[in-house]
């Protein structure tokens, strides 16, 4: 088979296209730009185009397939000619359909936890030496790819993202791989630029379950009004598991699982974190795994990149970092922190970086997200507010939409990171919260620094 990959720099094309390499398929791509850490992966196994831009002339009759990134656009050369010659074009969700369509499909989907939950069912599957397909949306530990691909697995494990799934294909990715088994964990409106409404997002959970096959089972949050909605009123020729954090106790900031007469020590934490690992632990026994089985892998399951992952600690402080954006996410994982680490204090600081983060109608849904923290801190770059084309925010905007006394908005990381630096941090933790880096902080680095203060 021999596939093009039309913006192959993306996170989720680039891991794609080197499954499909690693399976034996012949492999070309192009992008107008490409960074870190997808550059150097694809050059480790020579996929690097050898030039930026896009190539017209990769586009030829003998392949297989394109399959086309979001990061294209509708006008993009590559995708005209391959139109006009008749290549067979995919979006990406469409082809990890065609890639599983004869297997068990498992779907995580929801605003928030679904790359958690699709690690922790990866860690259990991986502990138990199951064979497994899989596609998740963060690099984990003990997994070269963010994308696995096998022609004898019984299941693929699909983390089922709710963004459209390419410039000429504007449905949800999760709408097209029809799983046997589904999750959704939390509504929480996202993807404003996508989704203008509440009601039209939670819509697209609506469709989701209908993509399930007949028999197949839906585990859904039961906590979660929208979800216990859509779980009521979804067609009744699926099964249907609700779920909430099982019992648990905290011990000097050590999370016990408590069952019957024994308990479970975690790497993990937090009330959200073990709500997901009972979404998980229902997920796996839909795929006849026992509770057993199951308890035996998690206890080793330390979390996925960027979702409360420790960077660094010492006996007084411990250095955190989180993918939170969205103000349900800021919340709960704040709370999370506070509650394992009563005792310590809590600095908190988050970056606005997404779309609907720097969009001035979305700020007053972050109403008293940040509330929980000792400190806050809030980071946005005029920068990335004038390349995502966004109408200018300012400092008084948006700490008004925080609406919290703790709460000190920057716009220059320099100084955000010498004013953390400045902090005796002695008895207290920091959190860092975003989807990117601060406009250039190297994390590891920095949190070395803070432990060492």
């Amino acid at each position: 088979m021999k596939v093009h990959f039309t913006a192959i720099g993306g996170a989720a094309m680039h891991n794609l296209a080197l499954a499909l390499y690693k399976k034996g398929y012949e492999i070309t791509g192009s992008d107008d730009e490409i960074f870190e850490p997808s550059k150097s992966r694809l050059a480790k196994y020579n996929l690097l185009p050898s030039k930026i831009g896009w190539n017209p002339d990769l586009i030829t009759k003998d392949l297989d397939a394109l399959i086309l990134g979001m990061h294209a656009t509708e006008d993009n050369p590559e995708l005209i000619k391959a139109k006009k010659i008749g290549i067979k074009i995919y979006s990406y969700p469409e082809y990890i359909y065609e890639q599983s369509k004869n297997k068990k499909r498992i779907v995580i989907g929801g605003s928030h936890g679904k790359t958690t939950i699709t690690s922790m069912i990866l860690h259990v599957f991986k502990y138990h030496k199951l064979k497994f397909d899989y596609l998740v949306g963060a690099q984990i530990e003990g997994f070269d790819t963010m994308v696995g691909l096998s022609d004898e697995a019984e299941y693929m494990i699909i983390e089922g993202d709710e963004y459209l799934s390419s410039p000429i294909d504007r449905r949800p990715k999760f709408h097209l791989y029809k799983p046997h088994i589904a999750l959704i964990s939390g509504i929480a409106w996202d993807h404003i630029n996508v989704f203008p409404t509440f009601e039209n997002y939670v819509e697209q959970f609506k469709i989701f379950t209908d993509t399930i096959i007949d028999n197949g089972s839906l585990v859904y949050y039961n906590n979660d009004v929208e979800i216990k909605k859509i779980a009521e009123n979804c067609s009744t020729k699926i099964n249907k598991f609700p779920y909430q954090a099982l019992n648990n106790r905290v011990d000097n900031g050590i999370t016990y699982i408590i069952l019957d007469d024994r308990e479970i020590k975690l790497e993990i934490f937090g009330k959200h974190n073990l709500e997901n690992l009972n979404g998980a632990r229902l997920v796996c026994n839909q795929a006849n795994i026992t509770d057993e089985m199951f308890f035996e892998a998690i206890s080793s399951f330390g979390g996925a990149a960027k979702r409360l992952q420790l960077l660094n600690s010492n006996k007084n402080t411990n250095v955190y970092l989180d993918f939170a954006h969205s103000p349900s996410k800021l919340k709960a994982t704040i709370s999370a922190v506070k509650e394992q680490f009563s005792d310590r204090e809590l600095i908190a600081c988050m970056e606005l970086h997404t779309f609907s983060s720097l969009k001035e109608e979305f700020l007053p849904q972050y109403n008293g997200s940040m509330s929980p923290a000792d400190k806050a801190f809030v980071y946005f770059s005029p920068d990335t507010v004038k390349h995502k084309r966004l109408k200018e925010i300012t400092v008084e905007q948006v700490k008004k939409a925080f609406n919290s006394d703790n709460v000190q908005v920057y716009t220059n990381s320099e100084k955000l990171q010498k004013d953390l630096l400045a902090i005796n941090f002695e008895g207290k933790n920091l959190l860092l919260m975003s989807s990117g880096n601060f406009h250039g902080i190297d994390f590891k680095r920095f949190s070395k620094k803070i432990i060492s203060l």
